[in-house]
């Protein structure tokens, strides 16, 4: 039989079984509505019966309910797709492999879930170590229709002279086909370094390291698929946050998890981690130096410990028919008092009272002495203690403070000038106060700095924390993949499992911030040191590993293998990285397809032509999407410049937001501005240059990038 007629009969020998999986798909779901049915009818009855039968009635549906609309979310999170696997071991036995386990109406098993150990082997086995796999089978599906099927034989010599093989294996055939707007989970085709990682165990650190293309956010996403399914009580409870470097990224990998059933995970971009709160603008890479050292905290608890503008600078009170006067420097002095003895200040206006009341006694008595009387010192303290205007005057002398206002105290040069004297530079004041005065919108660095000042200064009175969060004017951030899933506390810091993606750019201070989150966690890791854009790697690592806390335990793994450029690409990007990279830290790509980057040399006046010629010629060569990388300072430009072109398929952004996506195309314009917008130069242009799965093309109007 020739090969297309084999593959034709083989493709429909795995349509008959997956007909056979959705028929049965079909009937879980029926009786999933009629368990939702119920229990609505149940809880009608309830109101009809004895109060003292009611409670458990209620409580009946409750349940019936929640467990149906459960399972109907996850049959209908897993519809599209369900089955891409089968395996046929020496005993002969068949095992499908798909996103879900499901068993027939006498429960024999029809497809066995993908993170299920008897799934292992469809990840793990080689020709060097079969697990008893004689073939193994990629079956790739549009809906529920079979599209086509590739083979691995693992034992030569045991396959029966009834088996077919077709295909050249699964892996290749993913690497070429073309990206869309979202990420694709890659459930089909883990390699085996990756499944190991993906199946390492839940506790302590798991850190993944790789270059671009080696499948490192893919790895991560479904090892948290993984670890909820095989460890659901010990993790599901508390959730799992996943942390990205973009809402661009988030977004882009926004439909993984969901993919596979898991819809009990937060993703958030760094600029969304503090809640009330949202930023997406970037710094300027000095400025965002500057905002993401730990320097910052001191200058921090400086600025909340400095007396509040527009405070009264002198207090008056009548006690028994004398006038107390504290005077402006009298009151600063009892305010660092009350500060030395440490405590958040919105937590410590007891301790104000009690000091500003000891320098009213301190002062009736220094009258006194100089006038021969003496002073009941308790008497006094209590009975101004009880007076109105007293407390009237505590309230707006020691106000509750907000970490927005008191961020923007720090626009005020002088001001800033105290807090960070002997820490930050004369210029580096310069440009941290200007860019705090007035914003119009807070920066991705502002929101750790706002984060930190959130738990120096303490949480406030209860019904003023509504206050705060229109102080921070902004909305809350989305909670999670799931709109329906549990609605967690404000600054939730109980996660069972933190997934931090591109790690190796995180600040110092927005370690700190996502460490909070983690006080009870296990972390999963990922990044790579020769992307990193961070200029001060040390002071990362132990910011990094203070938020690990205790955990002594940590597992190291290497991904090597790029799978998403082509060599011509990543041949290009290394060269341009070379002398940035040690020995051993660039991946190698496995994939080849002819076509070279296409440089070419451009004039600054004709740039905008050239860029929609580019993009145009690039829409025309790919089936998937087409990016525009520029500079962070370019992309409203370039935007203009593209805004008339209407496919959807075409996206301008800016170098830092392109970590962690991919597109078929590429077109990088001015290369030079890449490497000099950053502090880390190179690294960010090898970043860029490495985003394209197809083609590349480069617009440049110097050569000094090369």
């Amino acid at each position: 039989m020739s090969e297309p007629r084999v593959r034709r009969a083989e493709i429909a020998i795995e349509q008959s079984h997956v007909d056979r999986v959705y028929t049965r798909l079909a009937e879980l779901r029926a009786q999933a509505e009629a368990m939702r049915t119920k229990g609505y009818e149940l809880g009608h009855g309830a109101q009809r019966e004895a109060v003292f039968e009611q409670a458990s009635m209620l409580f009946e549906r409750d349940m019936m309910v929640f467990h149906a609309n459960q399972t109907l979310q996850t049959l209908d999170a897993e519809y599209e797709g369900l089955v891409f696997g089968r395996l046929d071991h020496l005993s002969r036995e068949t095992i499908y492999v798909g996103r879900l386990g499901i068993r027939d109406a006498e429960f024999d098993n029809l497809v066995t879930d993908w993170r299920a150990p008897a799934a292992a082997a469809f990840y793990q086995a080689t020709a060097e170590a079969p697990m008893e796999v004689v073939r193994r089978r990629v079956i790739r599906c549009s809906g529920q229709t079979v599209l086509d099927v590739d083979d691995d034989v693992l034992i030569a010599d045991a396959v029966p002279q009834d088996m077919q093989v077709v295909g050249e294996g699964a892996l290749m055939a993913a690497l070429g086909r073309s990206r869309g707007e979202k990420m694709r989970d890659i459930v089909a085709t883990i390699q085996r370094e990756q499944d190991e990682v993906i199946r390492a165990p839940w506790r302590g650190v798991t850190e993944i390291t790789g270059g671009p293309g080696t499948g490192k956010t893919a790895v991560a996403l479904h090892r948290a698929a993984y670890l909820l399914y095989r460890y659901r009580r010990q993790l599901g409870g508390a959730g799992v946050l996943v942390v990205g470097p973009s809402g661009a990224f988030t977004n882009y990998i926004s439909r993984v998890l969901p993919s596979m059933g898991e819809t009990n995970v937060e993703l958030r971009p760094l600029g969304a981690i503090l809640d009330g709160v949202t930023a997406v603008r970037q710094d300027p890479a000095p400025l965002a130096a500057i905002k993401g050292s730990l320097r910052m905290r001191r200058v921090l608890l400086r600025a909340l410990r400095e007396t509040p503008p527009g405070v009264p600078d002198e207090m008056r009170i009548v006690y028994r028919g004398e006038v107390l006067k504290l005077r402006g420097k009298e009151l600063e002095k009892v305010r660092r008092r009350v500060h030395t003895q440490g405590g958040p200040p919105n937590r410590s206006r007891v301790r104000a009272a009690e000091t500003l009341l000891a320098a009213l006694a301190d002062k009736a008595e220094e009258n006194a002495r100089a006038d021969g009387r003496s002073v009941d010192r308790e008497e006094l303290i209590t009975e101004l203690g009880e007076r109105i205007d007293f407390h009237r005057f505590l309230v707006v002398w020691w106000p509750v403070l907000y970490p927005g206002e008191i961020l923007r105290w720090l626009g005020d040069r002088n001001r800033l000038a105290r807090a960070g004297k002997g820490v930050l530079t004369a210029p580096e004041i310069d440009l941290l106060a200007e860019s705090l005065t007035d914003p119009a919108d807070w920066t991705v660095a502002d929101i750790a700095l706002l984060d930190e000042l959130r738990v120096l200064l303490g949480p406030p009175p209860k019904r003023r924390r509504r206050a705060q969060r229109l102080e921070l004017d902004a909305a809350p951030p989305p909670r999670g993949t799931d709109q329906h899933g549990p609605q967690r506390p404000e600054h939730y810091d109980e996660y069972s499992h933190i997934v931090v993606d591109e790690s190796q750019d995180l600040s110092p201070m927005q370690w700190r911030m996502v460490g909070r989150r983690g006080k009870y966690a296990s972390w999963t890791v990922v990044g790579d040191p020769v992307q990193s854009s961070w200029p001060d790697p040390e002071e990362a690592a132990q910011a990094r590993d203070q938020a690990f806390g205790t955990r002594t335990q940590v597992r190291r793994y290497t991904l090597r293998t790029n799978y998403r450029n082509s060599a011509e690409i990543f041949d290009l990007a290394a060269k341009v990285v070379a002398g940035h990279a040690a020995e051993g830290e660039l991946p190698h790509a496995v994939r080849t397809t002819g076509i070279a980057p296409d440089v070419r040399t451009v004039d600054q006046r004709g740039l905008r032509d050239a860029v929609g010629t580019a993009a145009k010629e690039l829409l025309d060569a790919v089936e998937g999407t087409v990016g525009v990388i520029c500079s962070m300072a370019r992309v409203p430009e370039i935007t203009s410049w593209l805004e008339d072109n209407g496919d959807e398929r075409l996206k301008v952004i800016g170098s830092l937001d392109s970590k962690g996506l991919e597109y078929d195309g590429v077109v990088l314009v001015e290369p030079t501005e890449l490497i000099t917008e950053s502090t880390t130069g190179r690294r960010v242009l090898y970043v860029a240059l490495t985003r394209a799965t197809q083609q590349l093309t480069v617009l440049a109007s110097d050569q000094d990038w090369l």
